[in-house]
């Protein structure tokens, strides 16, 4: 079904940017910077995909997604969902503000909100159930599980 959901977000597309999320100091929450190394490697030739590591800074990106002007944006982040670790789940832009996001300045409804005032462009989050946000390191086994399901995914279902 995740699968599905997600052909059917990019059909048609013409340049996605992933933007993704995630802070390497509070374990499960590198999500982000983890799917971010993995994507620049599986998307290296491909023109029609940008791949950002926005880490706990993604504000930052929103004058380089003016210029760029993508016809999709995903978000690939940490977010509470009541389901196990590693589980992944796609939330469309107007249901991002039900979940609990991370551990960032902006609240990424308010980017959303924000982008959504200067594109049209396609919004998607996918969101990566994590098991501990402490401070620490290391990102848990069920999490890793879940990185490799989805860069999987990706990988699968994007014409690579």
């Amino acid at each position: 079904m995740l699968e599905q959901e997600l052909k059917k977000f990019l059909k048609d597309h013409k340049l996605v940017i992933f933007l993704c999320i995630g802070n390497v100091m509070r374990g499960d929450d590198a999500i982000g910077p983890i799917v971010a190394r993995k994507l620049k490697v599986i998307f290296k030739k491909q023109k029609d995909f940008m791949i950002i590591n926005a880490e706990t800074v993604p504000e930052n990106y929103t004058g380089l997604i003016r210029k760029e002007e993508p016809s999709h944006i995903i978000f690939i982040d940490a977010v509470e969902m009541d389901m196990n670790p590693g589980e992944i789940k796609l939330i469309k832009s107007n249901e991002i503000a039900n979940y609990s996001i991370s551990t960032h300045a902006m609240p990424i409804s308010f980017m959303i909100k924000y982008i959504e005032s200067f594109t049209d462009a396609k919004i998607l989050l996918i969101g990566v159930q994590p098991k501990n946000i402490d401070l620490s390191n290391q990102v848990s086994n069920e999490v890793k599980n879940g990185v490799e399901e989805l860069s999987r995914i990706l990988k699968n279902n994007l014409n690579v």
